[in-house]
């Protein structure tokens, strides 16, 4: 009995494939729709419980969607040129920048735009925020502060979106949960620890068969959970419990760095940048052999973290300031 699980073969990137078109429509784009309407609603619900309320003035709907609108876009201007210049080693948008926004290949196909950096999102939606709340004179720490609550519940289905995609998968696994994914890295059949792992994940290598595709992590699904439902949920409990403004933006920098640094040892580094800082020379990126071998996303995390930390420590003295006043 196959102990892996075999990636649905009825997914595919786009919605509608094969029908001219209507196959423009991706999963992908789809999940991102559904993402920033969860964080908008999120949001709202917030705003209900007065969470941006300040002395004298109740948030409109055109305060709510204005500086919903600006953060989305400034988060989507900086997911993709983070991708396009930190994740990216073709050079091409570098020779090319205006690429970086088209969203065609070089044979006319439309392919939307490939290639979001989560970091990325995260440096330009702050940005935004942060233009949006001093442009409108607004308090800049309590609409950060909502903003964090929101924000992880509509990332789940990001997540989703890049696992119906069958991208960004994880690390070679014997895990009974463990999917073959089909564009994933095929292994010879002839190496020894290949043949090993497909005895025990209960894959039949036939005869003959040159190349075998091994179970992977599903970190997509892991990221989905833990950086989305598991973090919201968090902090959702702590909403009406912090301390002062700016903890739970702080709070969701570290809890996001924190737990994307751990699931970043399932999910499998891309192949043309692999590790960052490689302890264990020449080891390769499907596996996890040293947990010393750091990714670019780990080490984006740690700042994270270490970003988290401070904000944190810097609202708490501002506030314990403000509270001698």
């Amino acid at each position: 009995m196959p102990l892996a699980l075999k990636y649905p073969s009825w997914i595919h990137p786009e919605i509608f494939p094969g029908i001219p078109f209507l196959n423009l429509f991706r999963w992908y784009g789809l999940m991102y729709i559904f993402a920033f309407a969860t964080a908008f609603l999120v949001l709202r619900k917030l705003v209900k419980e007065g969470a941006l309320d300040t002395a004298g003035y109740c948030v409109t709907e055109d305060d709510l969607f204005s500086f919903f609108a600006t953060g989305i876009l400034f988060l989507l201007i900086g997911a993709r040129v983070f991708s396009a210049f930190v994740y990216d080693t073709s050079g091409i948008y570098r020779a090319k920048p205006w690429l970086i926004f088209w969203p065609f290949d070089e044979s006319g196909r439309f392919t939307g735009l490939a290639g979001m950096s989560y970091h990325g999102g995260f440096i330009g939606g702050l940005l935004g925020m942060i233009f949006w709340c001093v442009r409108k004179k607004k308090p800049v720490l309590k609409w950060i502060d909502a903003m964090a609550i929101a924000i992880p519940l509509g990332y789940t289905f990001g997540r989703l979106g890049n696992f119906l995609n069958g991208e960004l998968f994880g690390r070679v696994t014997t895990m009974p949960w463990g999917i073959v994914f089909p564009d994933a890295q095929k292994f010879s059949a002839s190496i020894p620890w290949v043949r090993d792992i497909a005895d025990k994940a209960g894959i039949v290598i036939a005869e003959g068969q040159k190349l075998v595709n091994l179970p992977r992590h599903p970190s997509q699904l892991y990221e989905a959970f833990f950086e989305g439902i598991v973090l919201w949920t968090l902090l959702w409990f702590c909403r009406k419990r912090k301390p002062f403004d700016g903890f739970m933006a702080a709070l969701y920098t570290i809890g996001y760095g924190t737990v994307r640094f751990v699931i970043e040892y399932f999910r499998e580094p891309d192949a043309d940048l692999g590790y960052r800082i490689e302890t264990v020379a020449g080891t390769p990126t499907y596996f996890n052999t040293s947990l010393l071998n750091i990714s670019t996303g780990q080490i984006l995390c740690l700042l994270m973290i270490g970003g988290g930390l401070i904000l944190m420590l810097l609202c708490a003295v501002r506030a314990r300031r403000s509270g001698k006043k």
